[in-house]
């Protein structure tokens, strides 16, 4: 019976004091007005947030990415044509090839790689 209030007793203790001194020791003292202000890499949260943004920069940036996975796709083809393991390699690659430089040259004809303008 000592054992059974042993045992209730340190299931209430522990656990009791684990959440005070996780109170204690979030608990803030020193409340700032600044850092309760919204923070915007340096920027003064007052004025407006909305800057202009380019859209042909934009579209460049999502060209080249999309131009750096199809690269990243590239990669292995070497390796797979050293190796050995498939002959259709060949095919698949020369039409990934010819699907990028049409991609690519209709991305120039429309003027989207032309920064200047």
């Amino acid at each position: 019976m000592l054992y059974f209030f042993f045992n209730l007793t340190l299931s209430i203790l522990v656990p009791s004091l684990i959440i005070i001194s996780t109170i204690i020791l979030s608990w803030r003292t020193d409340f700032d007005r600044e850092k309760f202000t919204p923070f915007e890499c340096g920027f003064d949260p007052k004025n407006s947030a909305r800057l202009p943004f380019s859209l042909r920069f934009f579209l460049l940036a999502v060209i080249f990415l999309v131009f750096d996975i199809e690269i990243a796709l590239l990669m292995p083809i070497p390796l797979c044509l050293m190796s050995g393991l498939s002959i259709s390699i060949i095919p698949t690659s020369f039409l990934f090839f010819l699907i990028l430089l049409l991609g690519l040259l209709h991305e120039w004809h429309e003027g989207s790689l032309d920064w200047s303008s």
